[in-house]
């Protein structure tokens, strides 16, 4: 399965990149592909391209505020998690995503 993934938080640091890096390890040890966006005080990192969200599956948003540019995914299965969850049990929630 392929996955787009945006994570965010509200100061947008620490938790919006140990919940991207949770998810990746995750996607990888369950044998799936996954591009995380990070959003936060840093701005838009490694930002997920029209093709990225055209190739995927499903759309995960991690996120403790509203995600930056959510109209990209118009069309897609967005499933919706609060970053904290995909700290503390990042394979619970990517082997949930299997209905794509």
């Amino acid at each position: 399965m392929k996955i787009v993934a945006v994570t965010a938080c509200p100061t947008g640091v620490a938790h919006t990149y140990m919940a991207a890096a949770r998810l990746e390890k995750a996607a990888a040890r369950l044998g799936h592909a996954i591009k995380v966006e990070t959003q936060g005080s840093m701005g838009i990192e490694n930002a997920l391209s029209a093709d990225d969200v055209a190739g995927a599956d499903v759309v995960l948003l991690a996120a403790g505020i509203a995600v930056r540019d959510r109209e990209r995914f118009a069309g897609k299965r967005v499933v919706e998690v609060a970053v904290q969850d995909a700290i503390k049990d990042p394979d619970r929630i990517i082997a949930g995503l299997g209905g794509a």
